[in-house]
């Protein structure tokens, strides 16, 4: 039984990281299908993988659920306070990014990225009620009929196909599709610290898309850097700042895509995700949180 698990385990890291954006917790979802199998019978179960992903999916919709009881003194309530948040916005949560050199091959995260789930598209997920994101990863991500997550969610099938409609309006609109290109992707990257480097809003300007959006999250700890901004003239003058940052970062591919790491002294201070479109960047993801960035490795990374 535990050699018929593991041929599974890939598959269900994949289902709760897209699902929590969170890898310690998608770890624990699978370690807790592995408890749950080895106390059931599974003799009659025709199709274990199905079965597996039904409770991976389940405990991922209960530790979702759970999260939003948590929301009544939450990091959105205490930035609305202090007037960060802007304007009909959110302070995102960055869900956790997989990093990796550029040039190589880590196994574990080519699994994760199996259907090229950018970090942008993740923050959008977390924006989505439970429920939404439920049908919609399983569906749109991984196939699963939406017979099977109606029973999940105790809703009727059409129901279910609403609820993963609504959540395909709300992606499309929000999380757009970055060029296949890496080397394309890293130009607009080096091109963007090179303007703010050497201050030339102009050259900036038109490296970023219209309505690009830079969001950033810095946790508790960094609550006031917590911020979400959108348009090319707002998010330019923000990146300006980072031109002191320039001497620091260094290239690496976060979720697939190129992205940079910013290491003072040898401790890493943040983690940036770009989303490139079209030679020009959509979305800039910022993770500041030092809570979360003290738990990421550099070795592999430097």
């Amino acid at each position: 039984m535990a050699l018929r698990f593991e041929e599974h385990r890939s598959h269900l890291r994949a289902v709760a990281y897209r699902m929590l954006g969170s890898i310690g917790e998608a770890e624990d979802a699978v370690q807790e299908a592995w408890l749950r199998l080895s106390r059931t019978d599974v003799s009659d179960v025709e199709n274990l993988g199905g079965w597996l992903t039904t409770v991976v999916a389940r405990l991922c919709l209960n530790g979702l659920r759970a999260r939003e009881t948590r929301r009544e003194d939450s990091l959105d309530d205490r930035l609305e306070r202090l007037g960060r948040l802007d304007r009909g916005g959110s302070a995102p949560r960055m869900p956790d990014p997989l990093l990796a050199r550029e040039g190589t091959v880590d196994p574990e995260v080519e699994v994760l990225l199996a259907d090229s789930v950018g970090l942008a598209l993740l923050v959008v997920l977390e924006s989505l009620a439970p429920a939404e994101r439920l049908a919609f990863v399983l569906h749109d991500m991984f196939s699963v009929p939406f017979d099977e997550i109606a029973l999940m969610l105790d809703r009727t099938p059409a129901a279910t196909r609403q609820l993963a409609s609504r959540a395909r309006r709300r992606v499309q609109g929000r999380a757009p599709a970055p060029d296949p290109d890496l080397a394309r992707q890293r130009e607009a990257v080096s091109a963007f610290f090179a303007a703010t480097r050497d201050g030339d809003f102009d050259a900036l300007l038109a490296l970023l898309h219209p309505d690009v959006v830079l969001r950033s999250d810095g946790g508790v700890a960094r609550a006031g850097q917590s911020v979400v901004l959108t348009g090319a003239r707002i998010v330019g003058s923000q990146a300006t700042l980072y031109g002191t940052l320039a001497p620091f970062v260094r290239p690496v591919l976060v979720n697939g895509a190129a992205g940079v790491l910013c290491v003072v002294e040898g401790r890493l201070m943040s983690v940036m995700a770009f989303t490139v479109t079209d030679g020009r960047i959509a979305a800039i993801d910022v993770l500041t949180d030092p809570d979360r960035l003290d738990l990421i490795d550099l070795g592999p990374l430097t």
